[in-house]
């Protein structure tokens, strides 16, 4: 009984301990770490989107890369957390890789990842060694809207309200046209519908807000490192604007690809993992 009561203590003690002097940290994402090699690789996943996204990725890199592989609170089933942003998502991920001394990673990002992957390597530009954005634009708003200016506050509380008062049928059926518009292999398309089903969807209108409002083509002047930009095949057709958005990074590498839609990973996947392993592996 002394015995059991002892161990009781300890570990209250100790709980105590961690919460007083903060020695447990809480961030805004789940990861999944796999492979032992010296060099890292950061997986971030688009909106709304879980980290799976990247299975079949990242299994062709874990022999030689250590693949940390991201999944955003509030997104795909992972239990969402409060001031919920970009750019607080942005801190806490590289929060993290300081904290877990993660030695001048590469990062991968798709859509909403890509951004966020430019929006460290802009800001941080000593700590990341290679950026490979699948699928995305400094600035998305802007291509639809060349006349967009991003607004200082914000306010998505409109957005927020429209996404949570539907229903889980209107929700499901506007999430299932959006994947048929972003994603070809129709395999895939259910998968990932249920991530945005399972998301929460405060967390899903804020954020859509937020990264809409996101400007990006200004701050990646910054960035020093080589950068890899992969683009869907229809966006072929409008180089020149999107190689606009891009004019300031400099290290830039545009690679457009032959078939298929947003989800490069899957409707292109042999052409995509070629782009990959040339860059990576360079």
């Amino acid at each position: 009984m002394k015995k059991y009561s002892f161990l009781v203590i300890v570990l209250l003690f100790s709980a105590l301990y961690l919460n007083v002097f903060g020695q447990i940290k809480s961030y805004p994402f789940e990861i999944s770490k796999t492979g032992k090699g010296k060099q890292s690789i950061i997986f971030l996943p688009g909106f709304a989107s879980s980290g799976d996204v990247w299975n079949e990725t990242k299994s062709n890199f874990e022999k030689e890369f250590t693949c940390y592989t991201f999944t955003m609170a509030g997104f795909a089933g992972i239990k969402p957390q409060p001031d919920a942003s970009f750019i607080n998502w942005e801190t806490e991920i590289v929060n993290y890789i300081k904290a877990n001394k993660i030695e001048k990673p590469i990062i991968v990002g798709h859509s909403m990842g890509g951004g966020l992957a430019l929006a460290i390597a802009s800001d941080y530009p000593e700590l990341i060694s290679k950026i490979v954005v699948v699928d995305a634009l400094p600035c998305l708003a802007a291509f639809r809207n060349p006349s967009f200016k991003s607004l200082e506050n914000n306010d998505c509380s409109s957005m927020v309200n429209q996404i949570t008062t539907m229903s889980e049928d209107e929700f499901y059926q506007m999430q299932k046209r959006n994947m048929a518009m972003l994603l070809a292999d129709a395999s895939k398309q259910e998968e990932a519908i249920s991530w945005s089903m399972k998301s929460d969807r405060k967390i899903f209108g804020k954020m859509y807000c937020d990264f809409s409002n996101t400007d990006l083509r200004d701050k990646i002047t910054a960035i020093k490192c080589p950068a890899l930009i992969l683009l869907e095949f229809g966006f072929s057709n409008y180089k020149g604007p999107i190689e606009a958005q891009y004019k300031n990074l400099k290290t830039a590498s545009f690679q457009y690809s032959n078939k298929g839609l947003h989800f490069i990973m899957y409707d292109d996947k042999e052409w995509y993992l070629a782009q990959l392993n040339n860059f990576i592996k360079a």
